[in-house]
């Protein structure tokens, strides 16, 4: 039994003016931790994920494993939606992951990662750890004079990177989203927060890194269950500096099963 991971981190958002700083020193975390936990461990940074290699990644390490493989996918980005076309959303909006060249190509939205994950063969687990924002509308401002130091969120609202002429007519908050990217056909989600709140791109000790992805990689330990290394992130998320909450969804059976077992 093989254990694939993938690990995407993108700061650069060309066309944006909505970079980030803590999306690669991310990835690369995520990578070590896998690595060290026998993984055999590939990475998109930045232009390296463009939404095409994006998908052709996925594509790969699915096809690539067999019946009894844990496939773990750790997503470091901004997070964005789009109107629902399929009309299969009860909230009107498809959540995505935003890569590096969404202002050309739009996002990777969850029903494509949806149908990517249902290619898989039969026995292979799926893992997503995503620090991004999946909320339906939230209104970015001018942070042209933040603080660097300062938390930022990791959601690129559709002004951002969605020409005039192609948005929607309602771009406000909807009334209710409803858990966004836990319809991608993963048996296991791992999200820094809910579909109402950011996820916060921030520093710790100087160095930047997602809000999430810190706590969960300092909690992590192998003789946890996800269901207890969950229940240690939350010891440090939300807090009054950070007001996100992780979230976990799946079965109650994979939830209480060793961590990358």
């Amino acid at each position: 039994m093989a254990k694939k991971a993938l690990c995407i981190g993108i700061n650069d958002y060309p066309g944006t003016d909505s970079d980030l700083a803590g999306c690669v020193n991310d990835a690369h975390d995520w990578s070590e931790a896998l690595d060290a936990r026998r993984f055999q461990v590939s990475s998109l940074l930045d232009d390296q994920a463009s939404k095409a290699s994006m998908t052709n990644a996925l594509q790969t390490l699915i096809s690539g494993a067999d019946p009894g493989d844990t496939v773990v996918v750790t997503f470091s980005g901004h997070g964005t939606w789009v109107p629902d076309r399929s009309e299969d959303e009860p909230d009107g909006r498809d959540e995505g992951l935003c890569p590096y060249d969404i202002a050309t190509n739009g996002p990777l939205l969850d029903d494509e990662i949806h149908d990517l994950f249902s290619e898989r063969a039969r026995g292979v687990r799926i893992l997503l750890l995503s620090d991004s924002c999946h909320s339906g509308s939230v209104t970015r401002g001018d942070e042209s004079d933040l603080d660097p130091n300062l938390p930022r969120a990791r959601f690129l609202p559709l002004f951002a990177w969605l020409s005039g002429e192609r948005r929607p007519d309602n771009t406000g908050r909807p009334p209710n989203l409803h858990n966004g990217m836990a319809r991608t056909g993963g048996d296991l989600l791992l999200s820094g927060c809910k579909d109402m709140e950011y996820s916060w791109d921030t520093r710790f000790r100087g160095r930047p890194n997602g809000a999430f992805t810190y706590y969960a990689l300092k909690t992590l330990k192998d003789d946890l269950s996800y269901e207890q290394w969950f229940a240690r992130i939350r010891d440090y998320l939300p807090s009054t500096r950070l007001p996100q909450s992780p979230q976990i969804l799946g079965p109650g059976k994979l939830r209480k099963s060793w961590v990358f077992d």
